[in-house]
């Protein structure tokens, strides 16, 4: 095991110990070997970070919007720089394989750097509305608590928005996977921002993630986790009458509808559910699809599932690395598990551990046939590499089916033209949804119905989160 000291905390624009000497230790979820260490933040910390941004706020938010955007161009800039190393952070604290991760960890997240900078401009410009005007302001200090499985992404979802704003924000990343988010604070270094703007705080979400969200100085939570997480800071953050921007959980269906290419929807639903291991909050986990097409399809999917094989993200030639963490893993196998005791029949995968892999956190990628809608393992998120594949009788029904959990985050349509497809996606309860393999988009926003959330990331809606209105009648 290394004996290397914690990474310090970032506070007020310098890198500085936190105030207790516990560490978070970070391990390689392929090796399974600690490759680091993060502090443990502390309450105190907190309080310190918070007063920090506050300090910051009001010069930060009278600074020109020419020179806030210019500060943020600095930052991509010095992101940008460190591509390499970012991606390298993500296959050893993820797991994700190099291929993906060069593409969807780190690129991706740089061209939604691009996105903001081109919302922002113009956007602080007032508005006439008959006798009024309404001008836009921060919204203040804002906590940003993140998730592991895509670090890079679901922070500059955050932070660079909150900077453009004129915001002042407390990062608070996993500790799960914290290496991704040290580099970008290390970028926002680099860039110059002035202190107190952007502060770095690890730690324990119970313990630094629950003493952010209850700062009577913080005026904004944008969190992204599970459900049950949402649910516990919503609840906090109420009473402060803090806004809120949830990004939580999905269970996203691929509808396909009986005129479609039966074969290429099976391939893109099957590489969106095993995309980062399955570790991916709009992540396609339910075909559905006509009754006379179903064995065809539980057929070919689960084909294609056994094309990926789990190996070492580092080779360039794997599909899909390891699970996060060992108890990422107890929790896949547990619902593959209870779906078979609940009458579903495995056509690929299982919760066995894959052959040849005695070390890290590794499952099958698994298709699950047989299962009724209601099922644990149709409703709820798996957040691991497991399909499932659902028949219908007619399109009605496939709406029913799609519209019939607690998550509204994402799905899919595929149809045998645009118009009737489009047709059908309007009539999904979900934020987001692809037609025919549409991309994802960093200029469209991101965010959920239902359980799913509440907001809107990415591209001007993401922007204009972090505003607050003033109407001055005239």
């Amino acid at each position: 095991m290394p004996h290397n000291p914690p990474k310090p905390i970032y506070v007020g624009g310098r890198w500085r110990d936190a105030t207790g000497s516990d560490a978070i230790a970070v391990t390689n979820p392929t090796s399974e070997e600690v490759i680091g260490f993060v502090p443990r933040g502390s309450a105190e910390d907190a309080d310190q970070a918070v007063a920090a941004a506050r300090a910051a706020q009001e010069g930060w938010g009278r600074t020109p919007q020419s020179e806030r955007i210019a500060a943020v161009e600095a930052v991509y800039k010095a992101l940008e720089a460190r591509s390499e190393r970012l991606t390298e952070a993500v296959v050893d604290d993820v797991g994700t394989p190099r291929r993906i991760a060069e593409k969807l960890q780190t690129s991706l997240p740089l061209a939604a750097v691009r996105d903001f900078i081109e919302a922002a401009q113009g956007i602080e410009e007032p508005e006439r509305v008959r006798n009024s005007l309404v001008h836009r302001s921060p919204v203040g200090v804002v906590a940003a608590i993140t998730p592991w499985n895509y670090p890079l992404l679901q922070t500059v979802g955050k932070v660079v928005p909150a900077l453009l704003s004129g915001s002042t924000v407390v990062l608070k990343p996993s500790e799960v996977a914290p290496l991704v988010p040290y580099v970008l604070a290390e970028a926002v270094h680099e860039a110059g921002l002035p202190p107190g703007v952007f502060n770095l705080l690890s730690g324990l979400g119970p313990e630094v993630g629950a003493a952010l969200v209850a700062h009577r100085d913080v005026d904004m939570v944008s969190f992204t986790g599970s459900t049950q997480g949402g649910r516990a800071v919503a609840a906090v953050a109420a009473g402060g009458v803090k806004r809120v921007s949830l990004e939580l959980g999905g269970k996203s269906a691929a509808v396909v509808l009986p005129e479609a290419d039966l074969e290429r929807a099976v391939k893109a639903t099957v590489s969106s559910c095993l995309l980062n291991s399955g570790q991916t909050c709009l992540a396609v986990t339910r075909l559905v699809v006509p009754r006379e097409r179903y064995a065809d399809a539980v057929g070919s999917a689960a084909a294609l599932a056994a094309r990926f094989t789990p190996g070492d993200p580092s080779d360039p030639a794997t599909k899909q690395g390891p699970l996060v963490s060992a108890a990422q893993r107890h929790r896949v196998r547990g619902f593959i598990d209870r779906a078979v005791a609940d009458g579903a029949n495995v056509a690929a995968g299982g919760s066995a551990p894959p052959d040849g892999l005695e070390r890290g956190y590794f499952a099958r990628p698994t298709v699950i046939a047989d299962a009724d809608p209601r099922a644990e393992i149709a409703q709820e998120e798996v957040f691991g590499p497991v399909l499932v594949v659902l028949p219908y009788d007619d399109v009605d029904e496939a709406v029913r089916i799609a519209n019939g959990t607690p998550y509204g985050l994402a799905g899919a349509v595929w149809g045998p033209d645009e118009e009737s497809a489009v047709a059908v996606a309007r009539r999904l309860r979900t934020g987001q949804v692809d037609v025919n393999g549409g991309g994802f988009n960093t200029a469209a926003p991101f965010g959920g119905m239902k359980l799913s959330g509440t907001g809107r990331e990415f591209g001007k809606a993401g922007l204009e989160e972090y505003y607050e209105l003033q109407a001055i009648q005239l």
